[in-house]
């Protein structure tokens, strides 16, 4: 069933009750940022080289015009031809025209959150376009008819005994076993293989654009995007418009933050400087290039307080380390960007009023923050998020009255300290005998999936001010 961010708490409340799912994040959120950690104690220089690509992507967002006109300029020389999307319906409409011009059947398609947050497959699918992914995770959840649960691993939610299942199901090959995982990425591959080969189109994205050369910067682990960018006759590569990069050691220099904090690993398998189409010279490449930019309202986000979001460079990080994000999955957060990540950029893209569930998905532990290789201060971008949402008036009556009196009992303690001391003693003298509540007033959040303990009797203050007194 689809889902969407206005409906996060009840995807939530879904995911928490599927155990297998939640096993495989729970190793996950555990696995995953030991790697990156180790990758990052490994590598020396992982500070200095933080500070330093920001300031670049800093310097390169503040001069986003200068940049782009630039990369425009050499990327025509190069032979590319270069398209501006405005909107998602915009980039669709460019790629299909491109498609359709060439008379194109098949696709062959690689890992882009681009085209995942303008919904290219589909769009190109009504048109009745053969596109297929290659990435493995992203053909996996193509295959299982999802949408990715996470930006680096679309697949990580499933099990290798799904994927068989799934294969079983979906490729017509005769009897099999596919016992082991060999057998299962040997058959991808077989499939895959074909495609790549008969495809008049491939698409890919881009982790980086140079604008000193107009070359764009892609990695990945399986080569697979090269296969998309030079088999097929045409390629398209579709990108936004914040991966300006002034030069190519900058987008280097980026690379080496991506790969540890996405994946923990010192350099990622291919990295593919694409510079156009295929010249005299050349055996083999595109006989056509496009890159088509999209905005969709990034120089909105650009001319905000929340500007510095376009800094992000999707590695994953903070979703691998956000207790939120690993109790309830991606596919909760109903958007194609999840995790703490995600609850800034989907708000920014779509409209805060559909997602404002999503910024209070937060525990405001700051993990996201410590390990984010771009240095985003995401815990702010949240708050200031829910200021907003407060402000607009976009939560419940009863959930902005209720932040209302907190706020002034806050600003009056010792009404704070005396309220809160009589309710803790009413709780313990109800609840003594038991030891806890299973429901309570106000708190059915709670006591829906838990009981609530019984208080001691007194305040962490009260308790605190009568061991000064003793010591």
């Amino acid at each position: 069933m689809e889902q969407h961010s206005d409906t996060f708490l009840e995807n939530a409340s879904k995911a928490l009750g599927n155990k297998a799912q939640a096993d495989i994040r729970d190793l996950l959120g555990l696995f995953t940022p030991l790697l990156r950690n180790a990758a990052v104690d490994n590598f020396e220089h992982f500070e200095a080289l933080r500070h330093h690509v920001k300031r670049v992507r800093q310097h390169s967002l503040d001069n986003l015009d200068h940049y782009l006109a630039t990369y425009e300029q050499q990327a025509l020389k190069n032979g590319n031809r270069v398209h501006f999307a405005n909107s998602g319906d915009d980039l669709n409409s460019i790629v299909l025209d491109i498609c359709q011009q060439h008379n194109a059947q098949r696709i062959a398609k690689g890992k882009s959150m681009i085209t995942e947050e303008t919904g290219l497959n589909d769009f190109l699918q009504r048109a009745n376009l053969d596109v297929m992914e290659t990435d493995l995770g992203e053909y996996i959840i193509q295959q299982a008819g999802e949408t990715p649960s996470h930006i680096v691993g679309p697949a990580l939610h499933k099990s290798a005994d799904e994927v068989r299942q799934l294969f079983l199901q979906k490729h017509d090959l005769g009897e099999r076993e596919l016992d082991n995982t060999e057998d299962i990425v040997g058959e991808a591959r077989q499939i895959l293989r074909e495609h790549f080969l008969k495809a008049q189109v491939g698409i890919i994205g881009a982790n980086a654009l140079v604008a000193e050369d107009g070359y764009s910067m892609l990695v990945t682990n399986e080569g697979n995007g090269d296969l998309c960018a030079n088999l097929p006759p045409v390629l398209i590569i579709c990108t936004s418009v914040e991966r300006i990069l002034p030069r190519a050691e900058d987008a280097t220099a980026m690379l080496r933050l991506l790969v540890r904090s996405a994946t923990g690993q010192s350099q990622t398998c291919y990295t593919s400087f694409y510079s156009g189409p295929r010249r005299e010279q050349d055996v083999d490449g595109p006989l056509e290039t496009h890159i088509v930019l999209l905005d969709n309202r990034r120089t909105e986000i650009l001319a905000s307080d929340y500007r510095e979001m376009l800094q992000c460079i999707r590695c994953g990080a903070c979703l691998n380390h956000c207790p939120i994000y690993n109790s309830v999955g991606g596919h909760a957060y109903g958007s194609v960007y999840m995790g703490p990540m995600g609850s800034v950029l989907t708000p920014l893209l779509s409209s805060l009023e559909e997602s404002n569930a999503l910024p209070n998905a937060c525990t405001s532990c700051g993990r996201c923050a410590e390990v984010c290789p771009a240095e985003i201060p995401l815990p702010d971008l949240l708050r200031d998020l829910r200021h907003q949402e407060t402000v607009e008036k976009i939560t419940a009556p009863r959930w902005r009255i209720g932040l209302k009196l907190h706020t002034w009992l806050a600003r009056n303690p010792r009404l704070y300290h005396w309220l809160t001391g009589v309710g803790i003693h009413l709780l313990h003298l109800a609840g003594r005998k038991r030891g806890s509540f299973r429901k309570l007033p106000l708190a059915g959040g709670w006591t829906s999936q838990r009981d609530f303990p019984t208080p001691q009797g007194k305040t962490f203050m009260q308790q605190y001010r009568a061991q000064r007194k003793q010591s």
